[in-house]
């Protein structure tokens, strides 16, 4: 396959990728929900007197809809697995790299 069709291939991708997610975007309402609702919350934030932006004396600080739905365990597998993924990758490029290295130097 040659790099044009690569080329044209991967715009075209893009291209379907952005107008799916500006169609749901719109369908969805946009940003309006949130933008209220983050207005608010600034709003009364301030009428209250603000307060620390994270307390780590609460504890960690999940979503409440993750925390509410009864999700923090499957929330704590999601966030184990990518930390074990970065891991592994890390371990596997260090690997990879001084055996690529030595192949180089011999």
């Amino acid at each position: 396959m040659n790099r044009l069709k690569q080329y044209v291939g991967l715009a075209g991708l893009v291209a379907v990728a952005t107008a799916i997610g500006l169609w749901a975007f719109g369908a969805t309402g946009g940003a309006l929900p949130w933008a209220k609702r983050s207005a608010k919350t600034l709003q009364r934030g301030l009428a209250d007197g603000g307060g620390a932006l994270v307390d780590f004396g609460r504890g960690v600080v999940i979503a409440g809809p993750i925390r509410k739905g009864g999700l923090v365990f499957e929330y704590a597998v999601v966030v184990a697995a990518l930390l074990l993924v970065g891991v592994a990758l890390y371990v596997y490029v260090d690997r990879y790299r001084d055996i690529d290295e030595q192949e180089r130097t011999a």
